[in-house]
């Protein structure tokens, strides 16, 4: 079982209730309760957006039990990839879309339209046993994952004379992960720079199990895994601020929130009316999907900026 399949099992609670509440309060697909429609709808990317992209699907089958959505993870690269050559519907990214992917796109004559559709707070996640990194800064950050700190920087003493000499065990995001880019380039100045002795994963629960199985253990991913696994790791404040749904939309955890988007093919939106449907609903809904799978919700500019990119498909 997949990162995706496992959290998402998790969740089905939460969903369910979610859907019920939906179902309560209108929020349908285009066109009512149910329209009959069927066909796939396909989407790939981001391990970090996957959740999200599922809890929407679950919840959806609710309104169209015969359009069948599926959400791939391959990482907001690997997403992009497949997005650009046409095989998918949506990409999901945990990062905006860069210059060569997007000229990829064009060249294969895929239009797309951009739409955000959940906030997140990257967390920096630790051992429970661990209780002498509770907030870090970003220049101790830095020292532990800049690309010079492999062989130097290589127990938590090393980090602050402060902590004691217990050696660091490195977990994080692979490199296909928009969560990657992100942290890279918010922490060590430049996308892709790290040091090259932490283990990578696509799968967010690698991660997981690696920071709770070693007492020097440190890692990074999206704040929903946070409150997934509370028992297992715990996240730590940055720069005297804890990532929540409060400080991620209001902008003082910073520089580890950020805006969480999906992509849509003009084409599918516009000629296939399951996948039109879809995307109406997962953006009309987004705050209450985003509730449902841990997700810091749109802010109302944000709400009303997804709802104009929706409008300006077609």
């Amino acid at each position: 079982m997949n990162s995706t399949a496992r959290k998402i099992t998790g969740l089905s609670a939460s969903v369910v209730a979610a859907a019920l509440l939906l179902t309560g309060c209108g929020g349908q697909a285009a066109g009512g309760e149910g329209d009959g429609l069927s066909g796939p709808v396909t989407a790939d990317g981001s391990s970090t957006v996957a959740p999200l992209a599922e809890a929407a699907a679950d919840l959806y089958r609710d309104v169209e039990a015969g359009v069948n959505v599926t959400v791939a993870t391959s990482g907001t690269g690997g997403g992009f990839k497949a997005f650009c050559a046409g095989e998918t519907d949506i990409s999901d990214a945990s990062r905006p879309i860069k210059d060569e992917e997007a000229a990829e796109c064009a060249a294969n004559g895929i239009e797309f339209t951009e739409i955000v559709i959940a906030n997140d707070g990257l967390a920096v996640v630790v051992n429970p046993e661990n209780d002498w990194a509770e907030d870090l800064t970003v220049e101790q950050l830095n020292k532990i994952w800049a690309p010079e700190s492999e062989g130097v920087v290589m127990s938590w003493a090393d980090v602050d004379p402060s902590f004691p000499d217990v050696p660091l065990a490195l977990f994080g995001a692979g490199t296909d992960s928009g969560t990657f880019d992100y942290f890279t380039d918010e922490i060590n100045g430049e996308e892709g720079a790290i040091r090259a002795d932490y283990s990578p994963s696509e799968d967010d629960n690698i991660t997981v199990q690696g920071v709770a199985g070693a007492e020097g253990g440190i890692g990074f991913f999206g704040l929903s895994y946070v409150e997934e696994n509370a028992d297992a790791i715990k996240a730590v404040t940055v720069e005297g601020v804890y990532p929540t749904v409060e400080t991620v939309q209001d902008g003082t955890y910073t520089p580890l929130g950020r805006p969480l988007f999906i992509y849509v093919a003009n084409a599918s939106y516009t000629d296939k009316p399951q996948v039109k449907a879809f995307v109406d609903y997962f953006v009309e809904n987004a705050v209450s999907i985003a509730e449902a799978a841990l997700f810091v919700p749109l802010t109302e500019e944000q709400i009303a900026t997804a709802a104009d990119e929706l409008a300006s498909i077609g």
